[in-house]
């Protein structure tokens, strides 16, 4: 028994031993292209592990006056102000009923799009489609944001297409409105990135075996059908991991959008947690508190991420894609 187990930690530890010659091996053969990953590898241990250390004043009531070894500890004072935060609880809500919005609309567009374009013959408006669909994500919220405020100002080019078609009867200026700015902040981002989302789901499409589509053809199956049974089932995995992180990203919304649409008139809909911590940070000081609300939405943020892995590993017989 004893001889038998013996026997087995050899054959085991000879087995790591081949990994590691194997591994290193194959790390001097392709040194070259191992070392192109150091420059990202530098880059993100200085500005995205280092400024970590910086979470600690989540739990001090740090001031400019203040270094993160000199200012008080708190212990979680500044999380506990977060449940009596009414601001707080106003931007919550404002962040999951956009963030949904643009969960329903903008995840699965992306896709109906992709399609549509593959389905189109290859030639000069396939190509002018890719493009026109892709423009808007080059351009800053800056730059549509300012389109935007033009467009939908009382003088703007939607107050002429309602009332033109008789579905407004007088001016109004929409970004003042603020039970609209869920749409409007919904829409907008789905107009700016639908195009940039079918890259992916363009380039699965691509490498799908079209001997799968003239079986299909074969067998009668019509355009819809072998979108139904081919197209969508090959897009199985980079649909799931989109999903995945756009259920991680729920509490993540968009700083820069928000920065450029809301106003004094519709903050009370458009004020969402990165803008608020972005507020009370940087607008009033209070970095502790900030960094306090910022740390929890990350956390949950996390809790999100591996709660949609599990359930989408779960409907994919246990085989994970990330």
């Amino acid at each position: 028994m004893v001889k038998t187990s013996i026997t087995l930690q050899s054959k085991s530890n000879i087995a790591v031993e081949r990994r590691k010659k194997k591994f290193y091996s194959g790390w001097r053969n392709q040194w070259e292209l191992q070392s192109m990953i150091l420059p990202g590898v530098i880059f993100m241990i200085i500005f995205s592990y280092i400024p970590m250390y910086g979470v600690l004043i989540a739990f001090k009531h740090y001031t400019v006056l203040d270094t993160f070894s000199t200012a008080p500890w708190v212990g979680l004072e500044n999380f506990k102000i977060i449940f009596t935060d009414q601001y707080f609880w106003g931007a919550m809500v404002n962040t999951l009923g956009i963030s949904f919005l643009k969960l329903a609309f903008g995840f699965i567009t992306p896709i109906i799009l992709a399609i549509m374009i593959h389905e189109l013959a290859d030639g000069p408006f396939k190509r002018m489609m890719q493009t026109v669909s892709y423009l808007p994500h080059f351009l800053s919220w800056i730059v549509l944001g300012g389109m935007l405020i033009t467009w939908f100002s009382t003088t703007g080019l939607f107050n002429d297409l309602l009332m033109s078609v008789g579905l407004l009867s007088k001016h109004q200026n929409f970004l003042l409105d603020e039970d609209k700015y869920w749409w409007i902040a919904t829409l907008s981002d789905v107009w700016k990135e639908v195009g940039w989302g079918t890259i992916l789901y363009l380039a699965v499409m691509t490498k799908i075996d079209p001997t799968y589509y003239e079986a299909a053809k074969i067998d009668g199956a019509t355009r819809l059908k072998q979108i139904w049974h081919i197209t969508i089932p090959m897009m199985k995995n980079i649909i799931n991991l989109n999903l995945i992180l756009s259920i991680s990203g729920i509490l993540g919304s968009n700083l820069d959008q928000t920065l450029v649409l809301m106003n004094s008139q519709n903050q009370a809909k458009a004020e969402v947690l990165s803008s608020y911590v972005y507020r009370i940070g940087m607008t009033q000081g209070d970095f502790s508190y900030s960094t306090a609300v910022d740390l929890g939405t990350s956390i949950v943020s996390i809790i999100l991420l591996l709660t949609a892995h599990k359930i989408t590993k779960r409907l994919n017989d246990n085989e994970s894609i990330i």
